[in-house]
């Protein structure tokens, strides 16, 4: 286990060895009995910190918002009944102050509020009152390694040291057996440039889908990721939110005996996600360029009826202006990108060429 998080939940583990999923707890607290079962439950399979929302910020109106500031109470008795930390988030400065004055152990900023500056400093001046408190921050909706850097120095120019990230996947458009789709090289990245921060990944997010959430934390494990934090629920087919991807705590356990550390491969299989990334941008790669080519051939046809030349010089030299100049804008090379596109040009009018010859009676 990695030696920051040990830093980091130290307050709370007296010496104790810090299992890999170090916080668990359901997607919100709903009630005080269903808030103090599940803690409970965690608490004897050996989970140190439970965690649970109050506050839910959600994507569309009318949905679950959480129960509010009645839950600080059921979180302070789950703390006195059970021995455990407990941690919840908090979406604004007042979020903060109440949370941090009826004693919550750790907070943590979630993907919505990580990339809003206004939010993040409204809570920071909070926790200027609250120094030693851990504070987790979630990645933000969108890959955006800045916005997620950002946060936490916002939080460290405000006096707050004890942070961790939490690594719980990005929205996506395309379709993905993902609720959130990882994208690994985001939090790599991340690691690289605070190489002090304990990085948690959350595998109910990523996953979406509780019997994905188990080979996803596995694999967060092998690419050797410093802790997990799964979402648990007492009896998750009853949950207010987030009931597909939450586990009971039996199912947990079962989970935590299962998974493996190895930490020798991890080198080896973070390469090995890498290349499957690659994989998987390559097919997208080659079935896009089989579009363009059947749109090019269609192109062609159109010529073809209206007595069009193929190669049309001024549409030539308009294309590569604006491909070479979007390319370059995202920090391509623009040697690179002037070789492919006029190899797929070239390539494209081929295509016609051959076409109109093969109308016109001519072997290629």
């Amino acid at each position: 286990m990695n030696q920051n998080l040990k830093t980091f939940l130290s307050p709370f583990m007296y010496g104790k060895e810090i299992p890999s999923v170090a916080i668990a707890g359901p997607c919100s607290a709903e009630t005080e009995e269903q808030t103090l079962a599940t803690a409970q439950a965690l608490a004897k399979i050996g989970i140190p910190v439970f965690r649970a929302g109050i506050w839910k910020p959600r994507t569309r109106p009318g949905c679950f918002e959480g129960v509010g500031a009645i839950g600080l109470k059921w979180l302070r008795r789950v703390k006195a009944e059970t021995g455990i930390a407990v941690a919840t988030e908090v979406a604004t400065g007042l979020h903060a102050k109440m949370a941090l004055r009826h004693g919550i152990d750790i907070i943590w900023i979630g993907a919505r509020t990580t990339a809003n500056p206004f939010a993040l400093n409204e809570i920071a001046e909070i926790l200027k009152e609250y120094p030693e408190t851990p504070v987790m921050i979630k990645n933000p909706v969108g890959p955006d390694i800045d916005a997620w850097t950002g946060a936490f120095e916002r939080l460290r120019r405000a006096g707050i040291h004890r942070l961790a990230a939490v690594h719980r996947g990005f929205s996506h458009f395309s379709p993905s057996p993902y609720r959130n789709n990882p994208e690994w090289s985001v939090a790599f990245e991340l690691r690289r440039r605070h190489p002090d921060l304990p990085l948690i990944v959350d595998p109910s997010h990523i996953a979406g889908k509780r019997e994905l959430v188990g080979p996803m934390a596995q694999v967060a494990l092998d690419l050797g990721f410093d802790g997990l934090m799964i979402e648990s629920h007492i009896c998750p087919d009853c949950a207010w939110s987030d009931k597909q991807q939450q586990l009971t705590p039996d199912q947990l356990a079962d989970l935590c005996a299962k998974l493996k550390i190895r930490e020798d491969d991890a080198p080896s299989r973070e390469l090995d996600i890498l290349r499957d990334h690659i994989d998987l941008i390559d097919n997208s790669l080659i079935d896009l360029l089989r579009q363009r080519m059947e749109a090019a051939e269609n192109i062609g046809v159109y010529k073809r009826h209206h007595e069009m030349p193929v190669l049309q010089e001024g549409r030539y030299r308009d294309l590569m202006e604006k491909r070479i100049a979007q390319s370059t804008a995202l920090g391509l090379s623009e040697t690179f990108m002037r070789r492919l596109f006029q190899t797929i040009h070239a390539e494209s009018v081929r295509l016609q060429l051959l076409n109109d010859n093969e109308c016109d009676g001519v072997q290629s």
